[in-house]
This record gives structure tokens, C-alpha cells and sequence, in this order.
């Protein structure tokens, strides 16, 4: 992808290496109910190639299952929740009622993010009336001023920053690009909510003395990506100068990131290649592929792209029923999005392209593969992590 930030006006013209690798190919793509795919047909898939399959509205419909079975299934629920008094003790419905679903707050954001993707991708495809049905329950003008009240509460200050404060955002920018009479509603009614989110962020980044490099929610790298993001899609500059002047402050000086490190045991973002994917975001490319020379010398250099995916190889998760031991599933789609992201960033030419073309293909085959819906340890947030890799929605115009 170009680096000129253009942005073609139309989604699914993103998509030409959004390829998906399986969904035609079995019924392992099934849910909780389903039956799982025979041994033949996963290996089939786990030896497909990156072009064998195209991502449709069939195989979106998939996905969006995923979310529609969560976004307004309430328990179980794991809530971080500061309680103050007695009249702090309610059911989650209560205390934020437009993300009260799938297991957790963060994903609930990016569970209604995955829907606004796919009817803004495929606006006529099936499954688009029940997500939209599902947007406007939960997206009320009520609902968002009683999540905003709440993120403002007393002893709320680090309440989901900047994990899903930042797919807040992300969800923002995907209404304020969507031409569209609903999206133009529910971009307002989220504004109560966007406001704290984006203050609070501002205000908590000045006084950041380090990033947080770990492979979890609280990595800044990750979350500075969709900050940056949004205030480009925004245009709010005075935002994005924030998150790249953080960026450059936090980052600009790292060497030889200690990428035989990884991953920790219940990681599902790269620290070494989140931090690689914001920068590709805040730095000239020449600037940038200068950078990453020094930051990730691994990459191989010149190596045939059959030859390269090694340097980086998959995660493979122990127990997909484990709602931490999961994370590795995820781990693999963010790597394959954050590989992509970096080759979009580097010139034509460049040498390393080879193995990080490699790397991202083979974290795409196993990171799709487990999007089951099997265990709801991962069906409530998978889907999300799998639309986002599929629709390039990292790669999309990033020139600083």
C-alpha cells in the first residue's frame, strides 16, 4: 500500500490482500453449536495459501455471528469495576449499558466496532440487518450518556486506558467514515463518551515517564496506534500531535528489540512489532525503514520468501478454553496485521520484504484457523482481531 494517504471512497477496495483461508473450505468456522471440522479438511487449511480464498460476504457473515451472539449477552461478565459505596454494587446492564456484553467491557467496543465494519463493508449482505438492529439497541442517545458518566466516575482514572478507550476510538472513526444516516446518529450520540475518552488520554499521556512494553492490554504501543488513528480520520491535530510526539519520546531510540523474548506466555500483541507498527505511523518512510533496521536487525535480508517465515514462528495456544492461555490465538492475528502494517510503511524494494511478507502470511493461516466460536474464552473477541487483520483496517492511510 502506498504511503500518500489516499483513502479510496470505497471500503471493500481495501481488501485485495484481504484474503481469508479457509471459510469456504470447512465448517470448523463454526460456533459453539457446531460440529468441528474432521482432521482432513484442518489440514487441509492449515496448508492454504494466503490467495486460496477470497473474504466475502459469506465468509464475513462468520464473523459477525461471533459478535451478535456476545454483544448483548451480559454474563458471564468480567468487570473492572471501583466501587465507592453500596450504590456502586450493580449488574453490569446498569453500570454501562451500551457495552455490557461479551465477557468484558473492551471487547464489547470492539464487538460493536466488528459490526460497523462488515455493514460498512457489506451493506447488503444478510447478516446486516440484525447488526444494525444490534447497533441501535445498544448505541442509544441514554445508553452513551450513562457510559460516559461512569468512565468519569470517581476512581475511574485508568478505567480501560488505554486498551479500550483506544478501540473506543477506533470505533468513532469508523462512524465518522461511514457515509450513512444510522452511523451519523450513533457518532453523535457517542460523543459524551468520545469526549472523556480522548481527554482522558490526553491527560494521561503527558505523565507516561515510560511506556508499558508487555503483550497485553496495557501495551502503549498498540493503543497509541488507534489514537493515532482516529485523530487523523478526526483531524484532530492536536491530538495526533500528542501520540506522535509520545511515540517518538517513547520509542525513537530503541535498538535491537529482544524479539527472541517473545512471546510471553499469555501475550496477544507483539511488544517489538507493536512498537514497530506505530512508528511506521509517525515516521517518513525513509525514516522509518532506517529505524527499523536498528530496532528489528533480525529480519532476514535477501532470503527467497519460501525460505524467510521462520525468523518469526507462530504461537501456538495450550488450552483454547483458557481465557488468558487464548491470548496466543490472538497473537497471531495481531502479528499478522502489525507485519502487514510494516510492509505497507517500507518502499517496494527494501530487502526484508521477502521474510516479513513470509511471517505475515504464515501468522494469518494459523491465527484464522482458530476462529472457531468453540470456546467463548475467544469467540468474544477473535472475531474482532480477524476483521481488523482482514479488512487491513491497520494499514489504511498512516503518512505523517
Amino acid at each position: 500500500m502506498g504511503r500518500d494517504g489516499a483513502r479510496p471512497s470505497n471500503v471493500k477496495s481495501k481488501l485485495m490482500r484481504s484474503l481469508l483461508l479457509f471459510f469456504v473450505l470447512m465448517p470448523a468456522f463454526a460456533f459453539a453449536t457446531e460440529t468441528p471440522a474432521p482432521a482432513d479438511e484442518a489440514a487441509q487449511v492449515a496448508t492454504a495459501t494466503p490467495s486460496d480464498v477470497g473474504f466475502d460476504a459469506k465468509a464475513a457473515e462468520r464473523f459477525a455471528k461471533l459478535a451478535l451472539a456476545c454483544v448483548h449477552k451480559e454474563y458471564p461478565n468480567k468487570i473492572s469495576h471501583v466501587l465507592n459505596s453500596d450504590a456502586d454494587v450493580a449488574p453490569p446492564r446498569k453500570l454501562t449499558p451500551a457495552f455490557c456484553g461479551c465477557y468484558d467491557w473492551h471487547s464489547s467496543v470492539h464487538g460493536h466496532w466488528l459490526l460497523v465494519r462488515l455493514v460498512r463493508t457489506f451493506p447488503d449482505a444478510p447478516f446486516a440487518s440484525a447488526a444494525r438492529d444490534a447497533l441501535k439497541q445498544s448505541l442509544t442517545a441514554e445508553n452513551l450518556k450513562q457510559e460516559a458518566a461512569y468512565v468519569r466516575g470517581k476512581g475511574r482514572s485508568s478505567f480501560e486506558r488505554p486498551y479500550g478507550l483506544s478501540w473506543l476510538l477506533q470505533l468513532c472513526a469508523e462512524l465518522r467514515e461511514w457515509d450513512d444516516a444510522d452511523a451519523r446518529e450513533w457518532l453523535a450520540n457517542l460523543k459524551p463518551l468520545e469526549d472523556a475518552a480522548v481527554e482522558r488520554l490526553s491527560n494521561w499521556l503527558p505523565k507516561l515517564s515510560n511506556p508499558v512494553r508487555i503483550g497485553e492490554h496495557d501495551q502503549t504501543a498498540f493503543g497509541l496506534g488507534l489514537m493515532f488513528d482516529y485523530a487523523r480520520t478526526m483531524k484532530n491535530e492536536t491530538f495526533a500531535k500528542l501520540i506522535r510526539d509520545s511515540a517518538k519520546k517513547f520509542f525513537l531510540a530503541d535498538k535491537n528489540c529482544p524479539l527472541n523474548y517473545e512471546p510471553s506466555g499469555e501475550d496477544f500483541l507483539s511488544p517489538c512489532l507493536g512498537e514497530a507498527d506505530v512508528m511506521r505511523r509517525v515516521l517518513p518512510q525513509k525514516e522509518f525503514a532506517s529505524w527499523l533496521k536498528q530496532f528489528m536487525p533480525q529480519i532476514p535480508v535477501g532470503r527467497d520468501e519460501s525460505e524467510s517465515a521462520d525468523w518469526l514462528k507462530v504461537a501456538i495456544s495450550p488450552d483454547p478454553s483458557d481465557p488468558k492461555l487464548a491470548h496466543l490465538d490472538g497473537l497471531n492475528l495481531s502479528r499478522a496485521w502489525m507485519l502487514e502494517g510494516i510492509l505497507s510503511a517500507l518502499p517496494d524494494d527494501d530487502p526484508r520484504r521477502p521474510a516479513l511478507q513470509a511471517a505475515a502470511d504464515a501468522h494469518r493461516r494459523a491465527g484464522l484457523a482458530a476462529v472457531t466460536g468453540e470456546h467463548y474464552e475467544g469467540g468474544h473477541w477473535l472475531g474482532s482481531f480477524a476483521v481488523y487483520l482482514t479488512t487491513q483496517r491497520g494499514c489504511e492511510p498512516h503518512r505523517p
